[in-house]
């Protein structure tokens, strides 16, 4: 079974400095990154088909080179080079190098052999010339034109070299990492095991999809939402479900995630109203944060720990709950979970909008990319879901000022730049 390291994260990790308000979202990233670490345990030995979305745990170092022996990258034939007197013709011994069955004897100075591609290049020889740019007439090989000594061949060595280190710890691995392990000839690494990550939503006013709803409910939409985000992102759910706003309702789920997880993420409850059970049950059996973000949408963002495990309090409205899930909850679960903090890679491309842009805050706007040009979405609204699903990444605005134009050049991130 997964279970925690012997170096949980400390009750206070999460607490602001004195005085600290209102955090800008470089300085809270870089905050929330210093006070991680890893909470999982490490698996041995897991096989090459068990690994793919695991996080590799240590270095990689290969056994053997890649390629293992010089080859040849064509069809075509062998000598040893450079050949500049031509045209010229070599006689062409008897037999042929082919990938797998290779030439085992060695090739008389001036002469030629048939070889094939990814065929190990045989003794005497060190240069291919590709079969169309050749004759083959009575047993001799016709050159028409010079060819430097190596051409057409592979190197022993020239992609990895044995003890080269190919893979390094924190790597989330996928089927072209994989490759690389396989090309070297390993069969297992060490990985770390799955991070469990908890999904609690809550809200009177919340209903799970397929109940009897009023007019004055809504669907859980976060819920299914979030709960795909952490599959998708390689994590073992733990689906914690929907509890009304009753405190001992949140304080027995809250329990329930603390066994069962390494992070619980929650959406709704998290302010200082009547029936904020979420923020009230960690604050009285747990250690809060709440950290007050300069962005829109996600203003409020409950940081915790509840008997040892992380809690990461998402606000209630669905596109908040999404921005502040990617722009600080994909990071922070990488690290926990032994991967790399990461900073989504976002690409500068000229706007298609215009937008005049207040001091103050950071925002984060949902946008795709069309003929060239970064469009966002009609409405900045944090319910709005339809939003979610026409977008195809997000355009972060700093805190700064900013007139924006069409033609101007805004920072465009892909979801793919969170690991989606």
């Amino acid at each position: 079974m997964n279970g925690k390291t012997t170096t949980p994260l400390r009750n206070d990790c999460f607490a602001l400095p004195p005085g600290v308000n209102w955090t800008p979202v470089e300085e809270a990233l870089e905050r929330l990154r210093s006070r991680l670490h890893p909470v999982v345990e490490v698996e041995h030995a897991v096989s090459l088909s068990q690994i793919n979305g695991r996080i590799l745990a240590s270095d990689v170092y290969a056994p053997r080179a890649h390629p293992p022996s010089n080859n040849s990258a064509v069809d075509g034939y062998a000598f040893a080079g450079p050949l500049t007197d031509v045209p010229c013709s070599l006689p062409l011994i008897e037999g042929r190098s082919a990938a797998g069955e290779p030439y085992m004897g060695e090739v008389p100075a001036g002469h030629a052999i048939r070889i094939l591609t990814g065929a190990v290049i045989p003794a005497g020889t060190d240069t291919v010339v590709l079969e169309e740019d050749c004759e083959v007439r009575d047993g001799q090989l016709q050159l028409n034109g010079t060819l430097k000594a190596g051409a057409n061949s592979r190197k022993a060595g020239e992609d990895i070299k044995a003890q080269d280190r190919i893979l390094t710890a924190g790597t989330r691995l996928t089927p072209t990492q994989i490759s690389v392990l396989a090309s070297v000839g390993i069969e297992s690494v060490d990985v770390y095991h799955r991070l469990r990550v908890g999904v609690l939503s809550t809200g009177d006013e919340v209903k799970p999809v397929g109940s009897a709803v009023t007019d004055w409910q809504i669907y859980d939409a976060n819920r299914p939402m979030l709960n795909a985000l952490v599959a998708q992102l390689g994590y073992e759910l733990v689906d914690l479900g929907h509890v009304l706003d009753r405190a001992e309702a949140v304080k027995t789920a809250l329990e329930r995630g603390s066994e069962q997880c390494d992070l619980i993420l929650t959406s709704g409850g998290v302010s200082a109203g009547d029936e904020d059970h979420v923020s009230k049950m960690l604050k009285a059996h747990g250690d809060i944060s709440n950290w007050r973000i300069a962005t829109k949408p996600g203003r409020p963002l409950a940081l915790a720990m509840f008997q040892g495990t992380p809690v990461v309090g998402l606000p209630g409205n669905p596109v908040a709950a999404w921005v502040c899930a990617l722009r600080f909850g994909a990071p922070a679960m990488a690290l926990l979970a032994g991967g790399n903090w990461f900073e989504p890679q976002g690409y500068l491309v000229p706007a298609g909008f215009s937008k005049n842009k207040k001091p103050g805050r950071s925002e984060m706007l949902r946008a795709r990319v069309r003929d060239g040009q970064v469009e966002v979405f009609g409405s900045e609204g944090s319910g709005r879901v339809t939003g979610l699903a026409w977008s195809e990444g997000l355009v972060e605005l700093d805190e700064s000022a900013q007139q924006i134009e069409p033609g101007t050049l805004v920072r465009f991130i892909p979801y793919g730049s969170f690991g989606l």
